[in-house]
């Protein structure tokens, strides 16, 4: 198994963000999946989660929340073949696109409620199950697809850090170092052919600077003359 397998700690992780959200952003919304009936397999809620996300809006920001307990796990991914086969365990993610947000322990056998609080941070088509028992709580009914839209973007505290870094500033780095030249004057030395040629080829490059700017002066001084003539 190469998915991301993020668990608990995550999950309360985005459940303090979305309490930091609640009543402060009006234009993020929090979706209660399956409403009343919370996040089950038929076997469990007769509900049908397509259904439940049609005709509404997703957009960035945005949190799912997942109303379930720990016998049910809540996997997101945009992967479509591994949404269609169910099967987290033998995902193959090596872009880390498939996310478990949280585990389940079908071995228990004393279940517990839980809620699971999934932040919706990707444009596009998404996509959510429950990979538990081998799949069979996915192909019961446990399954759902929606599209996020941008909408008004995500909000500062959901961006990944390294997208807000601010670019470098010239100021940041130290001045440009003087220019040494490689001399010693207490010991001249004669220099060789390419040394001079080197030489000769800075001192004309110079010379043809300087008399640029010594010809764009003299036609600054002309034109300003030819201007008190004209008075």
């Amino acid at each position: 198994m190469e998915g991301n397998r993020l668990g608990l700690p995550l999950a309360a992780f985005a459940c303090l963000l979305l309490l930091c959200f609640a009543g402060s952003v009006s234009a993020y919304k929090n979706y209660t999946v399956g409403d009343s009936l919370g996040w089950y397999d038929k076997s469990e809620k007769p509900v049908d989660y397509q259904k439940w996300a049609a005709g509404k809006n997703f957009s960035l920001g945005d949190f799912l929340i997942f109303n379930t307990n720990n016998n049910h796990s809540v996997v997101q991914t945009y992967n479509l073949t591994t949404y269609k086969l169910c099967d987290y365990d033998n995902s193959n993610d090596n872009d880390n696109i498939t996310i478990e947000w949280s585990t389940a322990d079908p071995s228990n056998t004393a279940t517990s409620p839980l809620t699971v609080a999934v932040p919706l941070l990707k444009e596009g088509t998404t996509y959510f199950f429950s990979g538990d028992y081998d799949g069979d709580q996915c192909r019961d009914g446990q399954h759902f697809q929606i599209n996020v839209a941008h909408g008004k973007g995500l909000p500062d505290a959901l961006k990944d850090p390294a997208d807000q870094a601010p670019a470098p500033n010239a100021s940041d780095y130290d001045s440009t170092p003087d220019t040494v030249v490689p001399y010693d004057f207490s010991n001249p030395r004669n220099g060789t052919d390419d040394d001079t040629d080197h030489v000769k080829e800075d001192s004309g490059s110079i010379s043809l600077l300087h008399m640029k700017f010594l010809d764009m002066k003299l036609h600054g001084i002309l034109f300003l003359l030819g201007i008190a003539c004209m008075f």
